[in-house]
């Protein structure tokens, strides 16, 4: 899966709107679906909120964490 898709898979696991999910990260609601749309990426504080989420919540963090990684080395 895409990075794009495995966000999207943690949100709606999580049965969180993209509004609710960003409230959750603390970021934007844009932020949210510029990233679920694959048009932008989370910076590295984003991307530590989506774990701790991921942690708190008992999600499986790590094909998010390397999908974000094989992004960055694209940049």
């Amino acid at each position: 899966m895409s990075f794009s898709e495995e966000l999207k898979s943690i949100r709606k696991h999580s049965f969180l709107s993209q509004e609710a999910f960003a409230r959750e990260l603390n970021v934007s609601f844009s932020s949210v679906n510029r990233w679920e749309g694959g048009r932008a990426k989370p910076n590295l504080v984003a991307m530590k909120n989506i774990k701790a989420f991921c942690e708190a919540h008992n999600i499986d963090f790590s094909n998010l964490e390397r999908e974000w990684y094989e992004m960055s080395k694209e940049d």
